[in-house]
């Protein structure tokens, strides 16, 4: 059962589902969240620095990303992914996996593609 909080940030968006994914594999500055998602493995989206931080900002207000603290340059803000989180990234890659799979199963071709 999600907490109350959390159901208002669901679904996740394209930007917040990017953001939790580079943080999955643990904890990253802003800039560093930002190289992360523009990867075509992590999204391949064109984050600004508006977009991220506000949409880390809604995130810690959601309980699904924590500030860790600041590294030697205090400008340098660190983030990881929390328990909350983590299960909302699980349950959104569960969701996408099986909407792929219903779509290959009418005959949609990926963009490789592959089907």
């Amino acid at each position: 059962m999600l907490k109350e909080s959390s159901k208002t940030c669901t679904p996740l968006t394209a930007s917040v589902y990017a953001i939790l994914l580079a943080l999955a594999g643990g904890e990253k500055h802003g800039y560093a969240i930002m190289k992360d998602v523009a990867e075509p493995d992590g999204g391949a989206l064109a984050m600004g620095p508006g977009t991220l931080y506000g949409s880390l900002d809604r995130m810690m207000a959601c309980g699904l990303v924590e500030e860790t603290g600041f590294s030697d340059d205090e400008r340098r803000r660190y983030y990881r992914i929390t328990r909350l989180g983590r299960k909302m990234l699980g349950a959104e890659v569960t969701r996408l996996s099986r909407t792929l799979s219903a779509a290959q199963r009418r005959g949609i071709q990926t963009a490789g593609g592959d089907a």
